[in-house]
């Protein structure tokens, strides 16, 4: 069988550790030189491919690649740009197709969530009908936490330790201030339809009562009396309070707390910020002084303070698409699966992309108290262990030595496209 060259790219919002990932795909290609030649990356992600802007990654000193296992944020560039259905617009498809057979590419590895993993399934179903069979692996990705039949998803492991440090960190600043100044934090975190990063943040709680004391999750509908009750007694208790809101809260007739009625480019509500419409209830309840805050980006490009296990299992998964490629697989995302919880083990398991796309696996309803303001036992025996061990980059001049990419492109072979 003949070497033949492999496409990689990002997509959707990045993680910690997403470019661990990358290592592990380009690294691992390079070992089977008789079935990868080159690795091409997409320059922003899908778009990489359809404007055929295509980063030649050999051209990259080894040792820059190396350091993408402790570099954030996209290095070859991602984007939020959502393939119509073969249906609708079939021209995006074969256009991706026709760039593949310009430069002879035959394995496509994609990085990303649920949509992402719905085009790569796709791909892979519309070239055997051309007549030019591509494998397609797609390369969990999400800090969300949201993917099925996988454990966990990588980045999320970073940004469960992010959260919980700073509310941990936070809480302690609030109660040292409570008795003349600002009685009540909240922080937003991430998380639109799944509660696990707001679940992550009760890991900060302990006997000491340090940490959040109220989490507001998607999967449980907002009752604003329940819960202004619940602050005032916390308060009245402790004498301050805080609070952690995943910014998919709702009602219970479906609307998000924060919905600023705008769409972003997947076709979802662009939420406008839970945090200050929390602590407008409060202030305006309560009378409280608050202070709020929204860890937005920070969050998720927070490579500072990643995950070891979380990093591990990146890497490992960019490793095992590749393998899973060359042995033959098509259309499966490599997994995660747990074995034990205690000490926490994993090996690696697949499962199929058909199986795999826009699925969301929420917060189970045991992992929430009865009450649905915190997490249980069974939350912490699961969320603990992601959020284990240091990995930390390397400094130079007190900061972080993170890489920037030559990123050669190779020369275009085709005529422009047009993005619908």
């Amino acid at each position: 069988m003949p070497a033949y060259n492999a496409f990689y790219a990002q997509s959707g919002g990045v993680t910690p550790v997403i470019n661990a990932s990358a290592a592990g795909v380009i690294q691992t290609a390079a070992q089977y030189p008789e079935h990868i030649k080159k690795v091409y990356a997409g320059q922003d992600g899908i778009l990489g491919a359809l404007q055929e802007e295509l980063i030649d990654t050999s051209l990259e000193a080894p040792a820059d690649i190396e350091a993408l296992k402790y570099t954030p944020s996209g290095a070859f560039g991602s984007c939020r740009y959502k393939l119509k259905s073969l249906e609708e617009h079939r021209a995006e498809y074969e256009r991706l197709i026709a760039v593949f057979k310009a430069h002879d590419i035959r394995y496509f590895f994609y990085n990303g969530g649920g949509d992402s993993q719905d085009t790569a399934y796709k791909v892979s179903q519309l070239s055997e009908s051309m007549d030019f069979p591509i494998t397609c692996i797609g390369v969990p990705k999400t800090i969300d936490n949201d993917l099925p039949f996988t454990d966990c998803s990588p980045g999320f492991g970073s940004v469960a330790k992010y959260v919980a440090v700073s509310i941990l960190e936070a809480s302690m600043d609030v109660a040292s201030m409570s008795s003349t100044s600002t009685k009540v934090f909240v922080m937003e975190v991430m998380g639109r339809h799944a509660g696990w990063i707001a679940a992550a943040a009760g890991l900060a709680a302990d006997q000491r009562e340090l940490g959040p004391d109220i989490i507001l999750f998607p999967e449980i509908e907002f009752n604003q009396t329940d819960f202004l009750q619940k602050v005032d007694e916390t308060v009245k208790r402790k004498g301050h309070c805080s609070i952690v809101v995943s910014e998919g809260a709702k009602y219970p007739d479906g609307r998000f707390l924060a919905d600023s009625g705008v769409k972003d480019a997947f076709g979802h509500a662009q939420l406008g910020g839970v945090a200050p419409v929390v602590t407008n209830m409060i202030k305006q309840g309560l009378g409280h002084k608050c202070h709020w805050a929204v860890c937005d980006y920070l969050q998720r490009a927070a490579r500072h303070i990643g995950s070891k296990t979380d990093v591990e299992q990146a890497y490992a998964l960019g490793k095992a698409a590749v393998d899973l490629a060359v042995q033959g697989a098509n259309a499966v995302m490599p997994t995660i699966v747990r074995t034990s919880n205690g000490p926490y083990q994993w090996t690696l398991g697949h499962a199929p992309l058909a199986d795999v796309a826009n699925v969301e696996e929420k917060l189970p309803r045991d992992y929430i108290s009865d009450d649905g303001f915190f997490i249980t036992e069974s939350a912490r025996a699961y969320l603990s262990p992601l959020i284990q061990g240091e990995d930390y980059p390397p400094y130079t001049r007190g900061l972080p030595n993170y890489v920037i990419l030559r990123k050669q492109k190779v020369g275009k072979k085709l005529p422009d496209f047009k993005l619908s």
